[in-house]
């Protein structure tokens, strides 16, 4: 290690993966906005939060994680130019509140993580 790899460590951090707790948060925070899917949930966490990525596991874990709570619902939606339907996913009204205060602790996780800083 040199101190030019640290110094390029915190110019170019490294990706952070969402754990199941994030992931959920997450994922209320978009169906909030609109029903959406799993390849674009993990297509617009890079994109809006360029710094976090979420795998595969983490978000169907996550995706039934919320179903089985009875939070979210499923349906399938037929794609045009796409051989088979997609997967696409919606809060129940009655879990809006519950969903709000989650996709809150999202937003501040995510603010309060550009504001960390080393005490020394």
């Amino acid at each position: 290690m040199t101190f030019e790899q640290i110094y390029q460590f915190f110019q170019e951090p490294p990706p952070i993966y969402l754990n199941k707790e994030l992931a959920v948060c997450y994922i209320l925070s978009v169906f909030l906005q609109r029903d959406s899917y799993g390849t674009e949930l993990i297509e617009q966490l890079e994109q809006e939060y360029s710094n976090y990525r979420l795998s595969d596991t983490v978000l169907y874990s996550a995706l039934k994680f919320l179903e089985k709570q009875g939070t979210i619902t499923g349906y399938w939606q037929k794609v045009e130019g796409r051989g088979r339907p997609r997967r696409m996913y919606q809060i129940l009204p009655e879990h809006q509140p519950q969903a709000q205060e989650l996709a809150g602790l999202w937003y501040e996780y995510t603010s309060s993580q550009g504001k960390l800083q080393i005490n020394e």
